[in-house]
């Protein structure tokens, strides 16, 4: 972080052939994540192309760079059947559609872990709200789905119980 007062140097010229290779480099690698991200959130198909200064082209793409080129239909002088699509080069035809559909589906069991687990935290907040703390509520009050959870949170609680009461291991004399 910059001390108060203190601008950025902003874009500059990087007269270092080397240095500015390296900051191309890393560079390269921050704007494929955030194309990474917003096809990622936004369901988005996205394809990113740059020249390094020596013309090597890299390239990033989600589905891939090739089916996002293509669905904006072929190349002048092309066939127009497009190429399949393949799956990072692992040699097998990949339905889009279900990859979207199973992208979907993930998200759902996400959004809904996360629902269950705000009512597991809610249940934690009224019993402190009562003066309980969280081992003490009601296990009939605890749903099914978080049974697993509390066991495992009162397994955590009692291995840390038993290190605090057993203290700390002795120290070896060296």
């Amino acid at each position: 972080m910059r001390p108060l007062g203190r601008t950025s140097k902003g874009r500059q010229h990087i007269d270092n052939k080397e240095r500015r290779q390296v900051t191309f480099t890393k560079r390269r690698g921050g704007l494929f994540k955030k194309a990474s991200e917003l096809a990622l959130l936004a369901g988005a198909s996205i394809a990113v192309v740059v020249f390094s200064e020596t013309n090597l082209a890299y390239a990033f793409g989600d589905p891939s760079v090739d089916a996002v080129l293509l669905s904006y239909g072929p190349v002048p002088g092309e066939d127009a059947e497009p190429a399949p699509v393949h799956s990072g080069g692992l040699g097998k035809d990949v339905d889009l559609e279900m990859l979207r559909q199973a992208v979907g589906e993930t998200r759902a069991e996400v959004a809904a872990e996360k629902a269950r687990m705000r009512g597991v935290t809610a249940k934690i907040l009224q019993a402190k709200a009562e003066g309980r703390f969280w081992w003490d509520v009601d296990v009939g009050e605890v749903g099914e789905a978080e049974l697993p959870e509390f066991a495992r949170a009162l397994k955590e609680l009692r291995a840390k119980l038993d290190g605090h009461a057993n203290g700390p291991p002795p120290r070896q004399q060296q």
